[in-house]
């Protein structure tokens, strides 16, 4: 697919009336499983990236290396492609903006950066907005209406008292949508008044975090929220099943976790193109 037609049909279906649903992904099955499934859109996971090349989450896989696997995936797929780009890797707006620009011509439509340290920390406002607006310029300096997706990490970390969550999430908010981001993304929020508070309180489409407790998209659909994301869990339920089949192994010596409701070779194998 032509990079501006993926680019109107990623916007498009965020602005559209439907929400839409996002596989997110780090390993080159998964890749190639999902678009079959009619997804509108893929986004990576920093999280399955890093874990599947042998890294710990938060910026601990190098950013040559992040880079390589994005292209890939998009390589791989025909969809759309928004990239988890974590924090940025930098706080500085030249080597940023040199990031985004080496992120763009990977051929990816948006990206998604959270506003959070590795260590776990929330990044200082102002310094987010600015770091939002350099992600603006960047991508408008080469001519590409990158979609931005700017995460607010206040509920995922909880590091700002529960009565104080809600305001300080939309305020956040509102000071990204004025930076430049098209979409704002809160993990870690799963309770259907306070999704749907946030849906009347910010301006803009608002991306929630699928997790065990989250209202069935239906509901999510119904209340305005306008993306629903899987971040790292397709990842993780895939290392369970590793993990599921190593402990039959060893604790009853049978095969029945890989073998049964389980893809024949062929079926994975045409998966990927033939050289």
């Amino acid at each position: 697919m032509h990079m501006r037609r993926r680019h109107h049909c990623f916007a498009g279906c965020i602005k559209g009336l439907q929400s839409c649903y996002y596989p997110t992904r780090g390993m080159s099955p998964v890749q190639r499983s999902f678009p079959r499934w009619a997804f509108p859109a893929i986004a990576t996971t920093s999280s399955g990236i890093a874990n599947c090349l042998g890294y710990a989450d938060g910026e601990n896989i190098p950013l040559d290396e992040m880079l390589f696997m994005i292209k890939r995936i998009v390589k791989a797929v025909e969809l759309p492609v928004t990239a988890d780009i974590e924090a940025g890797y930098t706080n500085e707006m030249e080597e940023l903006s040199r990031i985004i620009a080496s992120v763009i011509r990977l051929g990816v439509v948006g990206i998604n950066l959270e506003d959070s340290s590795a260590s776990d920390e929330l990044i200082d406002i102002d310094l987010q907005t600015e770091k939002l607006r350099t992600v603006r310029d960047a991508a408008l300096s080469l001519g590409v209406n990158l979609f931005i997706n700017a995460r607010i990490d206040v509920y995922l970390l909880g590091v700002v008292e529960p009565e104080a969550r809600f305001r300080n999430t939309v305020d956040r908010a509102r000071a990204y949508k004025a930076a430049g981001a098209d979409c704002i993304f809160i993990p870690g929020v799963a309770d259907e008044r306070v999704i749907g508070s946030l849906v009347k309180n910010i301006p803009g489409p608002i991306n929630i975090l699928a997790v065990a407790n989250t209202p069935p998209t239906e509901v999510l659909e119904k209340i305005g929220v306008a993306r629903v994301s899987m971040g790292s869990g397709p990842a993780r339920a895939c290392a369970t099943l590793a993990h599921r089949i190593g402990r039959e192994l060893l604790d009853q010596g049978t095969y029945s976790s890989f073998t049964q409701d389980v893809m024949t070779y062929k079926e994975m194998n045409s998966l990927f193109p033939a050289r």
